[in-house]
């Protein structure tokens, strides 16, 4: 039974014999003990106001400490940080380096890569999971591969030539993921190319979304039953940490933006106003040829770059329009009209600089796959006793760590189906490789996808059939789930074992 319909009734009847089924009890909860008068709406929104207008600044950069060429070191701890977000209060979050987002990691294909993780969270195991990037199953941060507190660790792992990509990095230990995110761990990992076929003068802008909901104190409330339901929507979303910062460009500029949605469940539909994007690049990298956009999606984890072309004189802000991914119960935050960046153009004209490239790079497409799977997402839940069972399943059953779900080949192509028989949108990611949509199905109606590209995350929309081909390379264990990262952690979640 899907949620609407448990809010409407008042209850749903859980199928028997589903142990796999994810549970949460109102007494786990920080808050939800007494849960008789509990609110199921939504959760309470901050008064708290954000400067606005600060100059946007740079993402700091993590030194490499290696003397020697084509190899990156560094050392990378997680822990507790403290920030100021409002005048006259100070905020305790997790950070990285002391810091969130964390320090930008800058790369180049061919590199030999070794990070030292020293997790220094008090009482919570963690790990670093490199979102998208082709490393090793064994130093992908996966939940079966946790740091516990006060431990050292070292990622150590190439980047082939052809992995040049906005990836990015975060915590992934079981159970913790939503909230080490939530809290602040979440950092930037950016591959260059040996040669960039964009001109250097548009320049390469991060813009890296989170979105944060303080108390009254200035503390990070936790998270509350809807928030555990539809995923954590914060009240305010940040630039690069900062509310609606502010870049002033002269006219006649092209810049390059690299675009990450770092949230833990907010899904952001962008446009610029008054100023033309053009579409170059996605999760994995570069596309084959630029496509212009009037507006883009990112649903959480994805990333994309653009080339905004600033024409006239005046304002330009980065603006949210309306999204109705999906939401159960009150409270559904107001998506549209939020202004995320504010660009001065001023009335001195730019330098001239080279046309785009009509042509980016090749992409190879993926071959026949030899097989076929069907992955269907779904939801369930239950009151009982005890609180309530909350159940977000693939093929009807919640992540267990100690069960492989699916076994494949290293090297073949497989053909991917996830079916969205849910309430929500859900977006789809897969560790250890990038793969590209093939064609989506919604009400009978097939659409292909509208260029080719490599993507490690792709959003489902409720109702919908996504095709897709992928070809895991390395063997060893990996995830595939959802990243609303409340839903992975309550059971929307599944292992592919890699075998040679």
């Amino acid at each position: 039974m899907h949620r609407r319909s448990f809010l409407r009734a008042g209850l749903v009847t859980v199928l028997a014999g589903r142990p796999a089924m994810a549970q949460m009890k109102m007494d786990d909860m920080p808050g939800m003990g007494d849960h008789s008068g509990h609110d199921m709406g939504a959760p309470p929104r901050s008064a708290v106001v954000l400067p606005e207008g600060e100059a946007l600044r740079d993402l700091p950069r993590l030194a490499n400490e290696a003397a020697t060429p084509g190899q990156f070191k560094a050392r990378l701890t997680a822990g507790p940080a403290t920030v100021r977000f409002a005048e006259g209060l100070d905020t305790p979050i997790l950070g990285y380096n002391g810091m969130s987002p964390g320090p930008l990691i800058e790369a180049v294909e061919g590199d030999r890569v070794e990070i030292t993780f020293a997790n220094r969270i008090p009482d919570e195991a963690s790990t670093i999971h490199w979102h998208g990037m082709p490393v090793p199953a064994d130093q992908d941060g996966n939940p079966m591969d946790p740091v516990e507190t006060g431990i050292d660790r070292s990622y150590s792992f190439e980047l082939p030539e052809g992995s040049a990509g906005s990836y990015w990095y975060h915590p992934h230990p079981h159970g913790r993921t939503a909230e080490q995110v939530y809290r602040g761990l979440a950092g930037v990992f950016l591959v260059k190319p040996g040669t960039d076929p964009i001109p250097a003068a548009y320049g390469d802008t991060v813009l890296v979304f989170t979105d944060l909901r303080l108390a009254a104190d200035g503390t990070l409330p936790d998270n509350t039953m809807t928030d555990l339901m539809n995923g954590r929507v914060g009240d305010h979303v940040l630039v690069n940490g900062q509310r609606n910062p502010a870049l002033t460009v002269p006219f006649g500029t092209k810049r390059r933006f690299r675009l990450y949605n770092a949230t833990n469940a907010r899904f952001l539909r962008l446009s610029f106003d008054g100023a033309p994007m053009t579409i170059i690049g996605t999760d994995g990298g570069l596309l084959e040829a630029p496509v212009a956009a009037d507006d883009i999606l990112l649903s959480p984890a994805e990333r994309l770059e653009v080339i905004v072309s600033f024409e006239k004189p005046g304002p330009a802000t980065l603006y949210t329009l309306d999204y109705d991914r999906g939401w159960m119960g009150a409270g559904r935050p107001a998506d549209a009209g939020l202004t995320l960046l504010t660009v001065h153009v001023s009335q001195t004209p730019a330098e001239p600089v080279p046309p785009l490239p009509d042509r980016l790079r090749p992409i190879a497409r993926l071959g026949a796959p030899s097989i076929s799977r069907r992955f269907v997402f779904t939801e369930t839940m239950a009151m009982n006793a005890n609180g309530m069972e909350m159940g977000f399943l693939i093929n009807g059953a919640a992540f267990d760590m100690g069960r492989v779900d699916i076994v494949a080949k290293q090297g073949e192509v497989e053909l991917w189906e996830i079916v969205n028989e849910a309430d929500m949108d859900h977006p789809f990611h897969v560790h250890g490789t990038q793969f590209q949509v093939v064609e989506h199905e919604r009400d009978g109606k097939v659409s292909k996808a509208p260029y080719l590209a490599w993507k490690d995350t792709v959003n489902v929309t409720r109702g919908e059939t996504v095709r897709l081909l992928l070809r895991q390379d390395r063997p060893g264990p990996r995830m595939y789930h959802c990243h609303i990262l409340e839903h992975e952690q309550l059971g929307m979640m599944g292992i592919v074992d890699v075998r040679a």
